[in-house]
């Protein structure tokens, strides 16, 4: 039985994995802004955390309060975050930054915290939520892409600074699954977007993501592949699953950049 956190366990992927856990007996701590969406995961034996990955007190006191109950956090998985969408010339520079801050610093914040336990324990496992997005891009997700490209990066670094001390840093790359991000997107463009100069490629994008054409795989796939992880005595670096996860990324990979473009674009009309 392992200690895990996970953020952003209140709804889609965390909130379905976080129940297959707990169900195979793991000592679950699921933290997330709104603990009212967890009381069912409390019912099944998880342990639930009011926890704001952008607020440092909120963080410090999660963590303090896992070891000073267990002793330990055996797995982090950095889960919690969501995406901005819009033309870069219209989003703000603010609402950039905050997308920066939940999506990078302070999944940063919370693997600093936890680094000194599992250095001490001589083990643990890191999982971070990435996506397909961190290995290539789609129009208006510039601010959304750039966090998950620099987790990429971010977590190499990690995996090798960490590695001596028994502990293993994974990044998980989800392709289209269906948790709801689409609706998010578009609850994140402003009306102004839709008659803006980029109102076409606005609508466009709107489009592609609400009529259904998108074909999104099962939450419980991600579920699956993170019991995996935590089970695998030696996991892999990445684990790029999902609906068009791999088909995108390796045609970019192959043909480059122009044809990827081409490939993209051609889906929104």
């Amino acid at each position: 039985m392992e200690t895990i956190l996970i953020t952003g366990a209140s709804s889609g992927m965390g909130k379905v994995t976080a129940e297959e856990l707990i169900k195979e007996g793991h000592n679950v701590y699921c933290a997330a802004r709104s603990v009212e969406k967890m009381k069912d995961l409390e019912r099944l034996g998880g342990k639930l955390l009011k926890m704001d990955v952008s607020e440092e007190q909120s963080i410090v006191a999660g963590i303090e309060q896992i070891i000073s109950s267990e002793g330990k956090i055996d797995v982090l998985w950095n889960n919690a975050g969501f995406g901005l969408y819009g033309p870069v010339e219209e989003i703000s520079i603010d609402k950039a930054r905050y997308q920066f801050e939940v999506n990078i610093f302070g999944l940063a914040r919370i693997t600093q915290k936890v680094l000194p336990y599992m250095r001490k324990s001589g083990k643990g496992l890191i999982i971070n939520t990435s996506s397909m997005g961190g290995k290539m891009y789609t129009p208006l997700g510039a601010w959304y892409h750039a966090t998950k490209h620099a987790l990429e990066g971010w977590s190499d670094c990690l995996r090798l600074e960490v590695k001596e001390f028994g502990i293993d840093v994974v990044i998980l790359e989800p392709g289209l699954i269906d948790t709801g991000f689409a609706a998010g997107v578009e609850n994140h463009f402003a009306p102004e977007a839709m008659n803006g100069p980029y109102k076409r490629i606005v609508q466009g994008v709107l489009n592609s993501t609400s009529n259904g054409s998108l074909k999104m795989s099962s939450p419980m796939l991600i579920a699956k592949t993170v019991k995996k992880i935590v089970n695998a005595k030696k996991p892999k670096t990445r684990y790029l699953v999902g609906s068009m996860a791999k088909p995108l990324v390796m045609i970019r990979k192959i043909f480059g950049d122009r044809i990827f473009d081409k490939v993209i674009t051609s889906q929104i009309k």
